[in-house]
């Protein structure tokens, strides 16, 4: 099944709703969570990227852009990715690397670098196989990924 990756929209919702509650949300009510959802996709500083197939939505991705720095402007710019989820029977499909390559283009048009953080166990493998390495952290378990895009294509680590 071919896959799609395209920006969020607020008709999504219903879909990204369970992905966000298995990644884990915080205590607000739902009604909250979709609220600050619609708010996000509004702002330019933020991307919110679903996956599609024939079925749905398969996945999604959330990366922020930290905008220019005070002192250096956009020497250090840097893009936070937030989230990349891929819902359990489409794991080792393709859709965290659709979603992680259309990330990492976004980023490269707007800042120097991209990072992130992935739990040691359940999301480094999947960076690790893409080729990047994640550097120690102060939580342990979560190291931290930094690339560089000045050198980096999309299409390769």
């Amino acid at each position: 099944m071919p896959i799609t990756v395209r920006d969020l929209r607020v008709p999504d919702w219903p879909q990204l709703w369970p992905m966000l509650r298995d990644m884990g949300v915080g205590d607000d009510p739902p009604e909250a969570h979709r609220l600050r959802f619609a708010a996000l996709l509004t702002d330019p500083r933020w991307v919110l990227l679903g996956a599609t197939d024939a079925g749905g939505l398969i996945g999604y991705a959330a990366a922020q852009d930290h905008g220019p720095h005070l002192r250096p402007g956009d020497a250090h710019r840097t893009v936070r990715l937030h989230d990349l989820y891929v819902r359990a029977d489409r794991r080792r499909d393709g859709v965290g690397r659709s979603l992680f390559t259309t990330v990492h283009r976004w980023a490269g048009g707007r800042a120097r670098h991209l990072e992130w953080q992935a739990h040691h166990e359940r999301a480094a493998p999947f960076y690790e196989r893409l080729g990047h390495r994640g550097d120690p952290c102060p939580q342990p378990d979560y190291p931290t990924f930094l690339l560089d895009l000045t050198r980096t294509d999309p299409a390769s680590p």
